[in-house]
């Protein structure tokens, strides 16, 4: 089976023949952008070649699943057969097709709209390309790397768009009538507004959440949209080579000190990034907690710890067990958990989804549901 009948394959489970994104998953290549790619295992990170593997190529290539292309520093492309690194964060991916499509579709891109979108393995700005036209779009990321392989990739399909090395939190290129963002952000970046024209639309992701952001520049230069009632999570925008990481001595605190607070949970033992509202709703109140979860010998543990020194950990045996909660820093994550699980017991919902969103011209982001509130 060549790879045409693949991708035709992978357009047809995605999305129907009618829309117009269909035809651009039935022709761009999705195996010429991502050629190696790392693969979890465990705890560790083993590279995946293609041309070493024709057969399991084509078929993680044109699976409906994000590969991941770069974790820490360590881009798949310039390792070696046999490579593989014990740890690691994902820093840059090739994210599953349907996810792109509906990123572009919350858009709501018209034929000769000029848009912004961000580089990655290059699949996401091909796909964008068939469906507008190459002047029609341009393509950003703070990893040289990554741009020139992409523009090398582009290039060989006859693809020409403008690629730049550019961090999409600072002052961007051009104008747009669309920003399509596939990396979070904590709060809209004042620059999309100064980019986008008049009406323009924005798209996004809260950075440690499962929540998309879409947002109409009203004429004042503000924004107003609102959190969409479908969920997805994109990494962080990188501002330099790789994210700032928590020290080891943070973890092992949260490991094996007894913290100065304890006491045995109400709730079943719940690791966060499994329960996406509950992860979104703590996130908006104190960013940028790091999760981390393991099981021995029938003990399961789940630690959270924040780089101001705060860290909770909570160990249950089995499932239904009640964990027993240890906690220490300035602020007590486990029992910032706790309220938002309380008030999802209460109401049977959290006020997420659906909320309105208002962003002012110096980017201000704002949520808003009845009587809940958020500002970023």
């Amino acid at each position: 089976m060549t790879w045409v009948a693949h991708a035709r394959t992978l357009a047809r489970e995605i999305i129907r023949p009618e829309s117009r994104w269909h035809s651009a998953l039935a022709e761009v290549p999705r195996h010429q952008f991502v050629v190696n790619w790392w693969q979890k295992q465990g705890e560790s990170w083993a590279l995946r070649s293609g041309p070493d593997n024709a057969s399991a190529w084509m078929t993680a290539a044109y699976s409906d699943q994000t590969l991941v292309t770069r974790v820490g520093t360590s881009h798949a492309d310039n390792a070696q057969p046999g490579d593989a690194l014990a740890d690691g964060t994902p820093t840059s991916s090739s994210t599953l097709p349907s996810l792109l499509v509906r990123m572009y579709r919350h858009a709501m891109i018209g034929d000769n709209d000029q848009i912004l979108v961000t580089t990655g393995s290059g699949y996401g700005t091909a796909l964008a390309c068939v469906r507008l036209g190459d002047n029609y779009v341009t393509s950003i990321d703070v990893d040289e790397h990554l741009v020139h392989a992409a523009q090398d990739r582009l290039s060989l399909l006859g693809m020409r768009p403008q690629l730049e090395v550019c961090d999409i939190t600072g002052p961007l290129p051009r104008k747009y009538d669309r920003i399509v963002s596939t990396v979070s952000v904590r709060s809209v970046p004042a620059s999309w507004l100064q980019a986008l024209r008049p009406r323009g639309r924005l798209v996004t992701t809260i950075a440690g959440t499962g929540l998309i952001l879409t947002a109409d520049k009203t004429p004042d230069g503000s924004a107003a949209g609102r959190i969409e009632w479908e969920r997805a999570g994109f990494m962080p925008a990188r501002h330099s080579t790789d994210y700032e990481p928590l020290s080891a001595d943070a973890w092992k605190q949260a490991t094996e000190t007894e913290g100065a607070q304890s006491y045995t949970s109400r709730y079943p033992l719940l690791y966060p990034p499994d329960a996406w509202d509950v992860m979104s709703m703590l996130e908006l109140k104190i960013p940028g907690i790091q999760y981390h979860h393991d099981e021995e010998k029938g003990l399961r543990t789940v630690r959270l710890l924040h780089p101001d020194g705060s860290w909770a950990r909570a160990d249950a045996t089995g499932f239904l067990a009640s964990p027993i909660v240890h906690e220490a820093g300035p602020r007590q994550l486990w029992t910032e958990l706790e309220k938002i699980r309380n008030r999802l017991n209460r109401e049977g919902t959290l006020p997420l989804y659906g909320a309105q969103v208002t962003i002012t011209p110096e980017g201000e982001t704002t949520l808003t549901r009845g009587a809940w509130t958020a500002t970023l």
